[in-house]
């Protein structure tokens, strides 16, 4: 599995998730900073990955495409400072399990972490 960083989240989540033995890159890193978002739904699902992001369109467009992948982490609820999203990530990864991840919408908040299965 692949973790996809979209561009309103820092790089450096992709870079610590590299370093803890995830695969892991940014947008800006293979050339999708300027990306449609169902461009980086598709990159992510050829990859059986999944898209960790800020920006509150992408579960509509899963919604749409009534499909099983690819997976989404999403930051909702305000701005996060990298390490804010580093601290939520570890603590979604932790409750969820990794296989779960790709066929999944966890949305993190500074409160709570959900988790919903796929197709919506």
């Amino acid at each position: 599995m692949r973790f996809l960083i979209d561009m309103p989240l820092s790089p450096g989540l992709a870079k610590w998730l590299v370093e803890h033995g995830y695969n892991a890159v940014h947008a800006l890193e293979i050339g999708l900073d300027r990306a449609p978002d169902a461009e980086i739904l598709d990159r992510a699902r050829e990859g059986k990955g999944v898209v960790v992001t800020a920006d509150l369109d992408y579960p509509r467009l899963l919604a749409s495409l009534h499909t099983d992948g690819p997976g989404l982490i999403l930051f909702r609820g305000g701005n996060y400072s990298e390490a804010e999203a580093l601290l939520y990530l570890r603590k979604a990864l932790a409750a969820i399990p990794t296989e779960s991840l790709c066929r999944s919408i966890v949305v993190i908040e500074k409160n709570r972490i959900r988790c919903r299965s796929l197709p919506l």
